[in-house]
């Protein structure tokens, strides 16, 4: 375990390394930001990775769905997710979940955080619910274009804040999925590991019309309720 974890170890020692194996995540979504997420979170050492999603592999997936590769097509994203974890680290449980958000929150599963990777609005505020209602944490992450937001939500409320509505998304290009990915992992490793975290700020990356990478970020308000 120390050889495997060796860079890690070197960055927050290996009493922090050893608390991560205590730790329960639930990824809702396997596609684009999942299956990234799945890459940059499934090889940590967290001790429990929950993959949620009902759906199947396309061959339209697969060019920013990284954890797919040709022949894939017609496999759970949550059971090929989970795979490519145990395959990659065999410090990590990676459990597979082909349903919806509503039904996995009915196993009654225990996590310390819930990271969503979806591609909809009402399937974020659904995870918003829940977490208010169990007081737990989770990070926001969502791409369209070049753009991109990010979001650990603790005393704000994602519903307040927006438009519950059905959007069919724009065109996405592939790096920005695992750019989001790797912002919304570098929160959810640091909160895992008890570090600071920024939590109720929003960041929105773009590209502006000359090709530069802008980063606004906004305070969100506390829930009303």
């Amino acid at each position: 375990m120390t050889n495997y974890f060796h860079r890690q170890i070197q960055l927050w020692g290996e009493d922090v390394q050893l608390s991560l194996q205590s730790k329960r995540i639930a990824i809702i979504g396997s596609g684009g930001l999942g299956s990234s997420l799945a890459f940059a979170l499934g090889a940590s050492g967290i001790g429990e990775i929950h993959m949620v999603d009902f759906d199947t592999v396309s061959l339209h997936n697969i060019h920013r769905q990284i954890a797919f590769k040709m022949g894939d097509e017609g496999k759970f994203k949550s059971e090929v997710a989970a795979q490519l974890i145990e395959e990659r680290s065999p410090f990590v449980k990676a459990f597979a979940h082909v349903c919806r958000f509503e039904e996995f929150i009915l196993k009654n599963i225990e996590v310390d955080l819930i990271i969503d990777a979806t591609d909809n609005l009402p399937s974020r505020g659904e995870i918003n619910t829940y977490a208010k209602l169990h007081h737990l944490p989770w990070v926001y992450g969502s791409v369209e274009a070049f753009n991109g937001q990010v979001c650990f939500f603790e005393e704000a409320s994602f519903n307040e804040l927006f438009k519950i509505t059905q959007k069919t998304p724009a065109g996405i290009a592939a790096p920005i999925v695992m750019h989001i990915a790797s912002l919304q992992a570098n929160l959810a490793l640091r909160y895992l590991c008890g570090w600071s975290v920024k939590k109720d700020t929003l960041y929105y990356l773009f590209f502006n019309n000359e090709g530069e990478l802008v980063t606004q970020k906004f305070a969100l308000p506390k829930c009303e309720r």
